[in-house]
């Protein structure tokens, strides 16, 4: 795929998490990058500001909803690429409101593909990896590490794409949906797209709340000396990627669209990144150097006892580096954090330099 810098590149969601850190690699290279958001998500604003001040005239906002169709296409008219971004993001805000969530992520999705189907724009989708259901067939192994695939295969290389999908909840419905809509927009019009499945994204300018950002979440709790809520045991294990992999990852497949049209990835912190929740919580306490204050609830609806994204294809697909080690993207976003809160006294130099070895590896 040769890119210009003359035509602008459309972020969809561009002042979100992930949206905002893709927005600014591009306009650090030189793109100018419309960024759709209905900045309906608390905090996004100061995203989208952040980028603003960043990079000037290269940052073109356009707030508008993803359901406005006519918007959505004058917004992509004459783009060269479009990262779809924008979506509800919480399963239980999809329990409560499944309506909006699929008129949201099925509908929204619908739109960017139209609008990049009149002009053949290249397409790269936010999935996730809530496609694959609560993977329940699954045998799991209780360890000090969390739950671990009984199965030695997918214990040493993770979930793959030939896992069936099996959608839950109205949100795993939605996505899910979007991310079949998005490949055969390549099969049946020939529209450039591919999707990223995604496990847990973490990093600076990432607003966790308690359904969606739970890394970010668990480190605010724990700043401010709050209890963390743990649905389930807590031994659930995730594999974390830094959202600077993340938007590697997202840069790669629109270079590479030629190639990897019609396909998706499933894209984490693969097994070197995997770690359950409570071991993450204990390295958080080293780093804060007090122990975190916990609270237990049921398991909550389609909650997946272990995902680690199998990296083999998307690695070899698009040539990526290997992912930042999950301590040290932890500590980074402490820092952050602690500074965009006025909380930089929590984090002693010589506590943050110790933390690393205080806690085993998964």
């Amino acid at each position: 795929m040769t890119t210009t810098t003359d035509r602008p590149i459309l972020v969809t969601g561009g002042a979100g998490f992930i949206g905002c850190n893709l927005a600014d690699k591009l306009a650090r290279e030189g793109h100018r990058v419309i960024i759709y958001d209905a900045l309906a998500r608390a905090g996004v604003e100061r995203n989208l500001a952040w980028l603003r001040d960043r990079h000037g005239d290269r940052i073109e906002p356009m707030i508008a909803d993803i359901r406005d169709a006519a918007r959505l296409a004058e917004a992509a008219d004459g783009t060269q690429a479009i990262f779809h971004m924008a979506a509800q993001v919480a399963v239980t805000t999809s329990l409560t409101d499944p309506r909006e969530d699929f008129d949201i992520n099925l509908g929204g999705t619908f739109n960017v593909l139209e609008a990049a189907r009149r002009q053949t724009i290249p397409v790269v989708f936010a999935s996730t990896n809530k496609v694959y259901g609560d993977l329940a067939d699954l045998a799991f192994a209780a360890t000090e590490q969390g739950h671990l695939p009984a199965d030695e295969g997918v214990r040493n290389h993770g979930i793959g794409e030939d896992r069936p999908l099996d959608f839950h909840t109205p949100y795993g419905c939605s996505k899910g949906g979007a991310d079949q809509y998005v490949l055969d927009y390549a099969r049946s019009y020939g529209v450039p797209s591919a999707v990223l499945r995604m496990s847990c994204i973490y990093g600076e300018r990432q607003m966790g709340t308690e359904d969606q950002g739970w890394v970010a979440h668990f480190l605010i709790r724990a700043l401010e000396g709050e209890p963390i809520t743990l649905y389930g045991d807590g031994h659930q294990v995730r594999d974390i990627l830094h959202v600077d992999d993340a938007v590697a990852a997202y840069l790669a497949a629109w270079q590479r669209i030629d190639t990897v049209a019609g396909r998706a990835f499933n894209l984490g912190g693969g097994t070197a990144n995997a770690v359950s929740l409570r071991t993450l919580l204990a390295h958080i306490g080293a780093l804060l150097g007090s122990e975190v204050p916990l609270r237990f609830e049921d398991w909550r609806a389609g909650d997946q006892r272990y995902f680690v994204a199998d990296r083999r294809a998307v690695d070899a697909a698009l040539d990526l580096s290997t992912p930042l080690p999950w301590r040290e993207g932890v500590e980074r976003l402490a820092r952050w954090l602690a500074a965009e809160r006025g909380l930089n006294s929590t984090l002693p130099e010589e506590r943050l330099a110790a933390a690393p070895n205080q806690v085993a590896a998964l």
